[in-house]
Parts: structure tokens; C-alpha cells; sequence
């Protein structure tokens, strides 16, 4: 039989108006319990949406995020922020510094760089006065974009308002090569010594052409500052004076760096290590 001739064989024999009546109530009746049926599964669906939410975290931070001033251009600021700034977490860049770069290479290629390995210069590595040595860092070229991930392996560049000194490898990498120099963002992804508080710090002023003028500053200096090591020694591109204070301390360079006017060359705050 059709769903047609079922509904007509169940339809009741009594008076008409009744089935309208008793059709109205059941469909009163159905809207009712459909409502309480809706608000219980409404109810029960906002309470499991509240147990999930409560029970997830958040999701771990991958972007990297910097915590130190974005825009740090002078060696100082790394001195008064303190070591407490670097993170080894590969995921976040606890400093980020944004100035000029430039490159260096054949005075130094196969020379002894600062963490002691030979500088090769067609290598992917850099230099940079207070960053602790072996620092992985990201150096993006904000000319072109382009970016790369090297290791600080010694110390420089002694230029006024230069940052970053690229090897002519990791220069050629991101561009900068044909230019000689160009504004780059500096963030640092890991640090084998960020354990080891303040680090070793000295001042170092030069560069003299002549040793001589070099050898007087020394005394010079060294009569000044009656408690620090001052040193005069030849680089590949002439004579530097350098002043240890005492224990490397990093607030006494960074003091003796602020007060310190040579009458030649230009002084430098530098980390050791």
C-alpha cells in the first residue's frame, strides 16, 4: 500500500472538526518537546565546548618574537641589557638589532679570526663586537629580502656606525657584495654561553698607522686607568690599544667606552668571549 493509502486508513471516522483539533494539539505538542529537545542539545553542546577549551593550551610560540629594542644600533645597549636577553630556544629571537653591514676578507683571509679558527672568506660567517662568539643569527638584507643563518666568529667591524662585518661569502649570499654595504636586521637564534652572566669585556681604540702613536696612548692610558690591563697589539690593518678592566667587567668597559675620548683612532666596546 502507498504512504498515500496508509495516512487515509488511519484517519479516525469522527466528527471533522475533531482531527483539526487533535492535529493542532500533537503539533503543539511536537513544537514543545522539539524546543526542550534543541535547548538540552544547545546546553550540552556549550558545556562539552567549555571542557575542550579549558583542557587545551595555547599553542607554542613559533614566530620569532623579539623581547629586546628592535632597533638597537649601539654596541652599548647589549652591555646594559645583559646576557639575560639571549635565549637558547632555536624558536624565539630574544635580540634583534638593525643597522649597517659591510664586509671584510683578503686582510684577514687565513688569519686567526677572534674565536681562534682561521678566517676563510669565501665562508658563511661574520663578525661583531659584543655578541657572544658562536652565535647563531638570522641576517636579512633589508634592501632585497634576501636572508641568511651564520655563526659569529670574530670581532668587528671597527668602523664608525657599521654593525656587521660579512664574510665576502655570506655578503654574496644576500646581496650586499656588489654594494660593499647595506642596512640589515641581526636575530639572534642561539648563544653557547648565554649560561655564563655579563661575559668578558674590554675597550679597544685604534686603528694607528703608526705603533709608535699606538705605544704612547698605551702609557697614556694605562696611567689613567691604574687598575685595568691596557695592551697595544698589530692587526692586519695597523695597531690597536685595548683596556681590560678588571675581570673583563662589563659595566666598567662599557663606563671606561662612555668617558673615553682618544685623540686618535676610535673606541670600541668589545666582548672577549
Amino acid at each position: 500500500m502507498s504512504a498515500s493509502g496508509e495516512r487515509t486508513a488511519e484517519r479516525p471516522t469522527q466528527n471533522p472538526a475533531q482531527p483539526q483539533q487533535m492535529r493542532r494539539r500533537f503539533t503543539h505538542g511536537e513544537l514543545v518537546l522539539l524546543a526542550l529537545a534543541a535547548a538540552s542539545c544547545l546546553l550540552a553542546g556549550c558545556s562539552r565546548h567549555t571542557n575542550v577549551a579549558q583542557s587545551q593550551p595555547p599553542p607554542p610560540m613559533i614566530e620569532r618574537t623579539p623581547a629586546a629594542s628592535p632597533s638597537s644600533t649601539a654596541t652599548g645597549d647589549l652591555a646594559a641589557q645583559g646576557d639575560a636577553e639571549i635565549s637558547r630556544d632555536k624558536r624565539v629571537a630574544r635580540y634583534v638589532e638593525t643597522g649597517m653591514a659591510s664586509w671584510y676578507g683578503p686582510n684577514y683571509h687565513h688569519h686567526r679570526a677572534a674565536n681562534g679558527d682561521v678566517y676563510d672568506q669565501d665562508g658563511i660567517t661574520a663578525a661583531h663586537r659584543t655578541l657572544p662568539l658562536g652565535s647563531v643569527v638570522k641576517v636579512t638584507n633589508l634592501r632585497n629580502g634576501e636572508h641568511v643563518t651564520l655563526k659569529i666568529t670574530d670581532r668587528g667591524p671597527f668602523v664608525p656606525d657599521r654593525m656587521l662585518d660579512l664574510s665576502i661569502g655570506a655578503a654574496k649570499a644576500l646581496g650586499i657584495w656588489p654594494h660593499g654595504t647595506s642596512e640589515v636586521r641581526v636575530e639572534l637564534i642561539s648563544s653557547p654561553v648565554a649560561k655564563v652572566p655579563g661575559g668578558r669585556w674590554c675597550v679597544q681604540i685604534g686603528v694607528f698607522k703608526d705603533g709608535d702613536n699606538a705605544e704612547a696612548l698605551k702609557h697614556k692610558l694605562q696611567a689613567k686607568y691604574s687598575d685595568a690591563e691596557v695592551l697595544e697589539f698589530a692587526g692586519p690593518t695597523g695597531h690597536w690599544v685595548r683596556i681590560r678592566p678588571p675581570h673583563d667587567d662589563r659595566r666598567q668597559a662599557y663606563q671606561i667606552a662612555e668617558n673615553l675620548r682618544p685623540v686618535e683612532g676610535n673606541a670600541y666596546l668589545v666582548r672577549l668571549d
